[in-house]
């Protein structure tokens, strides 16, 4: 009846009863989920359906195991979301692992294959794979032939019919004038240059942010993401790009961008950067996630995308948020320097430097960002300073003096968002293993770029409230940690300037006629204005984060 407003209210109220007297993992619960999906996608509104689907996917997944069909078509619901913001090479690999289901579970011409074809056509069509789609709607006609007698479904048939012609009259036209995307199909970095490169609306959107993450090393990199989500939904802050850093970067970039769709920002390209400073043939420790995702639609070259994503800003509005090794914007600004600096109005740094009141300049310290490639630190403050770029740093000494209770983490699992949870079940396999680090001798290499500062007296300073363990102690530490220090998150924050004069007080350091700010100089001057303040700030938006991807408002 083409009533989609009144479908998803109907199939949002179902969801919010099913939320409330259900298991998540209930069976109903997915079927809720995949309703509400298919009214977003009905209504436009594909990408917020994306979270939800892909929660059902989760849950079918461990109800009904990856050969059921229930599994199959909550795949099929996900591949609708994907076509609907532009995905649509992630759109045909959820169906073709849907119709590999189907077809084993019903046999290659049952009747209920038929729906997933006609999706499967419709996004190879999108793709520019014309021939192929045109194949795949013949075969929905010839099982449609073996299922219905003359007259039954015959709005289906019709369908695949007129689908047929159509694609046989443009597949004319493209042999006529020689056009070679009819067999090689468009490619993928353009249908993401067309979907999630476009220009960047501040007064509708929020400032323009590019992000360097090593996200997978430890949680923050993630929990910056879910506030990045929140204040995307408010309008605050718009991420352009992200950016993966740090080896293995690859399958960083394929954690990021499973969190991301998970969020609700499939809109947010993900480019793959450099080693960060990481040896050849070295990897660094990194977790991962079910919802980690190998998407076809993640750019190769980092550095290309940054490009595309300044080019699609305003002049001095972008933010350029570096929460890893800094590599990777030192080899932008030397490639790019016109462009960097006719686009860039600031670089926030989780970082730190040496004292504000030594020197002329800003110079980088030894905190684990910058030791990861302290030449490159060294070259983006040093330019950063002569080109007039202004910088904002926040160090350790702010997180620290802003520490979250594990009990947060406990809260925001509660949403039972799949990254909520996932994070709550890392944390603790994050701190034991910096542990095991923190007792290794400081020349050994297992240490993995921590600084020497880092030792067992420090780890207790840090995450303990009081006292002091053994280096010889080899069981668990989770259970001794009473705070965890969220240093990336609060980066986030200073990105915002009404957050920064709310809760912050840096120093500032003029260099050249600009201001450069640095939150946290010290032990006793974290640079945070009121902790409990900040602390309600952040928690209130992770926990909005994770209840508006999942439409639990």
């Amino acid at each position: 009846m083409r009533q989609y407003d009144e479908s998803y209210e109907q199939h949002h109220n179902a969801l919010r009863l099913r939320y409330r007297y259900l298991d998540f993992s209930h069976g109903l619960v997915s079927e809720s989920l995949n309703y509400c999906a298919e009214g977003l996608c009905a209504l436009g509104r594909g990408g917020e359906g994306i979270p939800l689907s892909l929660h059902a996917v989760a849950i079918r997944k461990l109800i009904f195991g990856t050969s059921h069909p229930a599994y199959a078509h909550a795949l099929s619901v996900l591949a609708s979301c994907y076509h609907a913001v532009g995905r649509y090479y992630d759109a045909c690999d959820c169906l073709e692992k849907c119709l590999e289901i189907c077809e084993v579970a019903f046999q290659k011409n049952h009747a209920n294959i038929i729906p997933n074809l006609m999706n499967y056509g419709n996004v190879l069509r999108s793709t520019g794979d014309l021939s192929k789609a045109r194949s795949v709607y013949k075969r929905a006609i010839a099982i449609h032939k073996l299922n219905f007698k003359k007259g039954q479904q015959g709005r289906q048939l019709a369908k695949c019919k007129a689908e047929v012609e159509d694609l046989s009259q443009q597949i004319k036209k493209m042999e006529s004038s020689q056009n070679s995307s009819l067999s090689s199909g468009i490619s993928n970095e353009l249908v993401m240059s067309r979907k999630d490169i476009h220009p960047a609306d501040i007064e509708s959107k929020g400032t323009p942010v590019v992000v360097f993450t090593d996200i997978g090393r430890d949680v923050d990199d993630e929990l910056a993401l879910v506030l990045l989500s929140a204040l995307k939904r408010k309008h605050i802050l718009n991420p352009v790009a992200v950016i993966t850093t740090l080896s293995p970067q690859r399958e960083r970039a394929h954690l990021a961008r499973g969190s991301l769709d998970a969020l609700g920002m499939p809109d947010v390209p993900v480019g793959i950067g450099s080693r960060g400073g990481v040896a050849d043939g070295v990897d660094l420790d990194m977790y991962g996630a079910d919802y980690s995702r190998s998407s076809p639609c993640i750019f190769e070259s980092g550095m290309e995308l940054v490009q595309r994503a300044l080019e699609s800003v305003p002049p001095k509005s972008a933010v350029v948020l570096c929460i890893a090794s800094m590599t990777d914007v030192a080899d932008f600004m030397k490639e790019h320097e016109d462009l960097f600096t006719s686009k860039v109005k600031e670089v926030v740094v989780m970082g730190g430097v040496v004292s504000t009141e030594s020197g002329d300049t800003l110079v980088p310290d030894s905190a684990y960002n910058n030791n990861c490639d302290i030449s490159s630190a060294r070259f983006v403050y040093k330019r950063c300073q002569e080109l007039g770029t202004p910088t904002a740093t926040l160090s350790r000494w702010a997180a620290y003096g802003c520490p979250i209770p594990p009990s947060l983490l406990d809260e925001i699992s509660k949403t039972e968002h799949m990254v909520a949870t996932n994070i709550r079940s890392v944390s603790k396999l994050s701190i034991d293993q910096l542990w095991n680090k923190v007792i290794l001798h400081p020349t050994d290499p297992r240490r993995e770029k921590l600084p020497n500062r880092c030792d067992v007296s420090w780890f207790c300073r840090t995450f303990m409230s009081k006292g002091e363990i053994s280096s010889s102690w080899t069981a668990s530490v989770w259970t001794l940690v009473k705070k965890l220090n969220m240093y990336d998150p609060l980066a986030v924050l200073l990105c915002v300037p009404a957050y920064r004069s709310t809760h912050f007080n840096g120093k500032i350091k003029v260099v050249n006629g600009v201001s450069h700010i640095v939150v946290g100089t010290s032990e006793r001057d974290t640079g945070i204005r009121n902790r409990l303040s900040l602390y309600t700030e952040y928690s209130l938006l992770f926990l909005y984060a994770f209840q508006e991807s999942l439409h639990k408002e």
